[in-house]
């Protein structure tokens, strides 16, 4: 399998991607991704950026071998595999999400926006964002699904110590789609001074390309470390996605890696012969949501359906575009885990390698048997664990019969 072509389109993945946003967004877009490009370009910008995620973050991340869970997944495969475990959960804040946090910061300094806003699912986006604003000084308000403040009230406690603003949306199916459409109107009403921190590599050109470099650095620390402890690429990687930005941080390093194969891993939530899942590149359909043209869920009419998944981080019923194009050109496979393959997959990954990882990381390490028994005897992976697990106590105990 030959690598894809690079996009020939700016802002384009083939035919996925592009801008579908009111006319009054269009100059903003139009800065960020001249603020972006001359970042990119400024040797200042790159330094900082280096230094706030080291000094701030903590990264480089490790990437460490896990032996007690090769062993299991060897055991249920039938194939002896090496999975490795890159550990963004070990991040300031608890998940990936600070990565691009800090680097859209880095740009709303750079194009004078004096207010930012995020939306948030699982919470970790927007404890990121918070802990972003707060240390450089700058008023922050985060959207949240209503049902999402429920689930996640842990993650929305800590956002307001440390200053944020948290609006409850109660319209729709008040989750992370809703959240997002009520950020999108406050954008396009305060867009001259307020920055929107988009949190996924979804929405309008240029964020899915944007957020993808931010989060870049994933798989370019996981390429190196790999090379150093086996000396050579991995056979696959693996990665939850829900709009997909921790998956396409780890994924990007190998794209051009054909014999690198790619996994990403949706929330199947009851079962995707059901009606409550979030699988949406297994179950979708093309259309535009938040902007951009990707799959979707939706009915026969092309309203967006709702979303179900555990993970509050997953429960989403799109999908950022390049994940479309891989899907399309075959570079990636896509599957989808349930709620209770899940559970599960949180739960040997605790007994395993005593590490509680966050609901959405679990549909990853669920799928790892899967993986497994497709590559050859002696295979290499990396799994993506995207966050820590603090956030999913309170849901994980009731779903057990736990009362805390």
């Amino acid at each position: 399998m030959s690598a894809p072509a690079a996009p020939q389109t700016p802002g384009r993945f083939g035919p996925f991607g592009g801008r579908y946003v009111s006319e009054t967004l269009i100059p903003s877009l139009d800065q960020l991704t001249a603020a972006w490009a001359a970042a990119s370009a400024d040797p200042t910008f790159s330094e900082e950026l280096d230094r706030l995620l080291s000094d701030y973050v903590g990264r480089p991340t490790p990437l460490g071998f896990a032996a007690r869970l090769s062993a299991e997944v060897r055991e249920e495969s039938g194939r002896d595999v090496r999975i490795y475990l890159k550990r963004e959960d070990l991040c300031h804040t608890g998940a990936h999400k600070i990565n691009n946090c800090i680097g859209q910061l880095l740009l709303a300094r750079r194009m004078g926006k004096t207010r930012i806003i995020a939306e948030t699912g699982a919470g970790q986006h927007g404890v990121a964002t918070a802990s972003a604003c707060a240390l450089f000084g700058l008023p922050c308000e985060i959207y949240m699904g209503a049902v999402d403040v429920e689930r996640q009230g842990l993650n929305v406690f800590r956002m307001k110590l440390l200053g944020a603003q948290v609006h409850a949306v109660k319209d729709g199916t008040a989750t992370l789609k809703d959240a997002m459409n009520e950020a999108l109107r406050d954008w396009v009403t305060n867009v001259a001074d307020t920055h929107y921190v988009i949190g996924s590599v979804a929405g309008p050109h240029p964020y899915p390309l944007l957020v993808r470099e931010l989060q870049a650095v994933i798989g370019r620390e996981a390429r190196a470390q790999i090379q150093e402890v086996e000396g050579r690429l991995p056979d696959a990687c693996v990665a939850c996605v829900g709009g997909g930005s921790n998956a396409m941080g780890l994924f990007h390093a190998f794209v051009p890696d054909p014999a690198v194969r790619l996994f990403g891993v949706e929330a199947a939530g009851d079962g995707i012969e059901t009606a409550r899942h979030a699988a949406t590149l297994s179950k979708g359909r093309v259309g535009v949501l938040h902007g951009a043209r990707s799959y979707v869920l939706c009915d026969d009419d092309g309203q967006i359906s709702e979303a179900h998944s555990i993970s509050a981080g997953l429960d989403y019923p799109g999908v950022g575009p390049e994940h479309s194009f891989l899907k399309e050109t075959g570079r990636a496979t896509y599957l989808a885990v349930t709620d209770e393959g899940a559970i599960a997959g949180f739960q040997r990954l605790a007994r395993t390698e005593g590490i509680l990882c966050a609901l959405e990381s679990a549909h990853a390490i669920a799928a790892l048997p899967q993986v497994a028994a497709t590559l050859p005897d002696g295979a290499v992976l990396i799994a993506n664990v995207s966050g820590r697990g603090d956030k999913d106590m309170g849901t994980l105990a009731a779903r057990l019969g736990v009362t805390l």
